[in-house]
């Protein structure tokens, strides 16, 4: 019950961090913003590691396999998507079609049994689960 709570908690704040994003960006420069977003991501991470954890930083560097360190990579361009979606379309909709892409890939993922996830079999119950997802955000989008 506290993982449901914990990523409703990671949408809200993802969809305020969009919106945030987004406005300093249209009054400095998309790549401004973001290199701000993940300066400011580290400053807060390592504030929180000091009074929380004080485990070794350097453990990273010990994973394997060694791809696995990209997630900043991807988390600038996740950023500058993010902006530049929410600038595009504004952040309901945005939101809704990112949303949609997690669920695609984060099941293509189990399903393939990429990156050491566990592979899981395929369910119909799941298909029709992302198309009604899918027919949400068109009922949501559709306009007389």
């Amino acid at each position: 019950m506290v993982g449901f709570f914990i990523a409703l908690i990671s949408g809200a704040l993802m969809s305020i961090q969009g919106v945030f994003n987004t406005e300093v960006t249209e009054q400095s420069s998309v790549w401004a913003s973001a290199s701000w977003v993940q300066f400011s991501a580290l400053l807060t991470c390592l504030a929180i590691w000091a009074f929380f954890d004080r485990e070794s930083l350097l453990n990273v560097v010990r994973v394997t396999p060694k791809y696995m360190l990209l997630g900043g990579v991807f988390g600038a361009f996740i950023t500058y998507t993010v902006i530049q979606g929410m600038s595009a379309l504004g952040p309901a909709r945005a939101t809704m079609l990112i949303v949609i892409a997690q669920l695609a890939v984060s099941w293509g993922i189990e399903l393939l049994g990429l990156f050491g996830v566990d592979k899981v079999e395929f369910s119909l119950r799941k298909l029709l689960g992302l198309l009604v997802a899918v027919v949400g955000v068109v009922v949501f989008e559709w306009e007389r």
